[in-house]
């Protein structure tokens, strides 16, 4: 009896573009369903991804710099011993499609010069980050590609005491792009309006996001924080119970929209929601400076 073949999947970083993903893993575990199929990521994603029905083994890209010769010859070792029979390649980045010849140019999905089934779209920079990776795969012979798809996710939000009715708020974001974010205080000034409906608001980050989380409950009563309290299957699970969700062009949103929660995402002129918006249940306000966004248009987007 022959063994399983192994199978590759690439995907390195970061939130947002691994929550898209979901639908090309998905994809790809459909069309191997009898392979042995390994993620190859980086740790703040490894535990999700493990508990994901599409990976029979997830493994840590260390990202060794070229410089490191021994973490480079580590890689090459790891990458080599399973003789995969194929690699998809989703990063697409310089970094991973460098990973082609240093794993001796296997049969590869991606970008990379040379490969057995190369994404030949020119125009690829300039689609949508669902339809770039769909159509990757179908030039790979996987004709459908599904939507994000997170209800495997399960965890108990009974922990966190939340209220019964609430709206999810994101006012974090990338911190070497600060025109991506609304200004904390009209999440505050938000959230005293929604209170007026006996809505609460739940205001979610990370502690690089802690000066905007805490403008955000010191101007509002009626605001809770989550700060640094949740990981990935938390935020799905609280997502499912929210009423809506409010936030930036930041990872946690493609989270939440994915968990199916009516969602409104805020883009400034430093990324395009053509290029990469959460789909589904989504409604995007765009204004080329968010400081000129006021809170009633946002609060009529939540209605």
């Amino acid at each position: 009896m022959s063994a399983k073949p192994n199978i590759l999947v690439i995907k390195l970083s970061a939130l947002g573009d691994f929550v898209q993903a979901m639908g090309p893993f998905a994809a790809i575990r459909h069309h191997h369903p009898d392979a042995r199929i390994i993620l190859l990521t980086t740790r703040p994603f490894a535990a999700f991804a493990a508990d994901s029905p599409y990976f029979d083994d997830v493994w840590i890209d260390s990202r060794p710099k070229p410089w490191d010769v021994a973490g480079m010859i580590r890689l090459r070792k790891l990458l080599r011993s399973a003789k995969f029979a194929m690699v998809y390649d989703l990063q697409t980045s310089d970094r991973s499609t460098s990973y082609f010849h240093l794993m001796g140019s296997p049969p590869w999905s991606g970008i990379a010069t040379g490969c057995s089934h190369p994404h030949a779209n020119p125009n690829r920079d300039v689609m949508h980050t669902l339809d770039r990776q769909a159509e990757q795969l179908l030039m790979a012979g996987i004709a459908r590609t599904p939507p994000p798809d997170l209800s495997w996710v399960e965890a108990d939000v009974a922990p966190f005491a939340l209220p019964e009715r609430f709206v999810l708020l994101v006012p974090g974001g990338a911190a070497h792009r600060l025109a991506k974010r609304w200004p904390a205080e009209r999440f505050a000034a938000l959230a005293d309006k929604l209170a007026e409906r006996s809505i609460a608001s739940v205001v979610l980050g990370t502690t690089r996001d802690a000066e905007q989380v805490e403008a955000v409950v010191g101007g509002s009563s009626h605001a809770m924080s989550l700060i640094d309290k949740t990981d990935l299957a938390d935020i799905v699970a609280i997502a499912r119970r929210a009423l809506g969700a409010l936030g930036n062009d930041t990872g946690p949103m493609h989270l939440i929209a994915a968990a199916g929660c009516r969602s409104v995402v805020l883009f400034s002129d430093e990324s395009d929601p053509a290029l990469c918006a959460p789909r589904g249940n989504v409604e995007i306000i765009r204004r080329d400076d968010l400081a000129e966004l006021d809170v009633e248009s946002v609060l009529t987007a939540l209605d």
